[in-house]
């Protein structure tokens, strides 16, 4: 038996989630799918992230069992060719058997967009936040270096989580200003439910609208640990799961 690992991306326009559900279109349903067609083997996936139903990735990474001759180099030329058009595979490997997506990682890598002008927006509507409000782009990024470090960050974390611990630690956390479009880059050691949406929804709230933000507001959310001190949690189109490290 091998154990093969890959790095997968997919438009999550279509998909509700990752993760298989019942009666539910998912991209682990699709890859199960076409791994059962070209093997005829009935695999279970494991994944660095289970995402949200509209989320996108460009580096998510998968692992799982197979009793197939495929060299693992070859996985992802011949598995593609089963799979639908908005879910690939990038690269593929052999891997050790204790391999495991996500207990093994050591950062992931997020990234959120928004669009910011009238014109066009309706072609980018799965794929990134349309806002044309004026952002205090200058405070957003002075807020984005304050969560950079190791905090409990329970006040970024949707309800219904079951984790034991809302440690983390966040490498880093910037936006980037490539108009019409503003980017938020973020690195951490794992992360909490929604909580990247919920740091995007914070940043563009009215706190860092018109020069009204204080370096004092965003160490005061994160000292809260209370959902209710953050913002909004922001749709879903706009995130990306672009890297897992190991």
């Amino acid at each position: 038996m091998a154990r093969i690992r890959m790095t997968v991306e997919y438009d999550g326009s279509r998909y509700h989630g990752f993760q298989i559900q019942h009666n539910a279109n998912t991209v682990q349903a699709e890859l199960e799918k076409g791994i059962q067609h070209l093997t005829g083997e009935d695999v279970s996936i494991i994944c660095a992230g289970r995402t949200d139903s509209g989320v996108h990735a460009l580096g998510q990474v998968i692992a799982f069992n197979t009793l197939t001759s495929i060299p693992g180099d070859k996985w992802q030329f011949a598995l593609n060719s089963f799979l639908p058009a908005d879910i690939q595979i990038i690269e593929s490997s052999e891997c050790i058997p204790q391999f495991h997506p996500r207990f093994d990682a050591r950062s992931k890598t997020y990234h959120y967009i928004i669009y910011r002008q009238n014109k066009g927006h309706i072609f980018y509507r799965n794929y990134a936040l349309h806002n044309i409000d004026f952002l205090d782009v200058a405070a957003m990024q002075a807020a984005c270096q304050l969560l950079e470090g190791r905090h409990n960050f329970k006040s970024f974390c949707a309800s219904g989580s079951s984790v034991k611990t809302f440690e983390r630690s966040i490498y880093r956390c910037s936006l980037v200003e490539e108009e019409p479009f503003l980017r938020m880059e973020i690195q951490a050691d794992g992360f909490l439910y929604n909580m990247v949406r919920i740091i995007m929804g914070t940043l563009y709230t009215s706190w860092f609208q018109v020069g009204n933000y204080q370096p004092e507001t965003m160490m005061y959310i994160i000292a809260a640990q209370d959902r209710s001190q953050a913002g909004p949690t922001v749709p879903p189109q706009g995130l990306y799961l672009m890297e897992v490290e190991y």
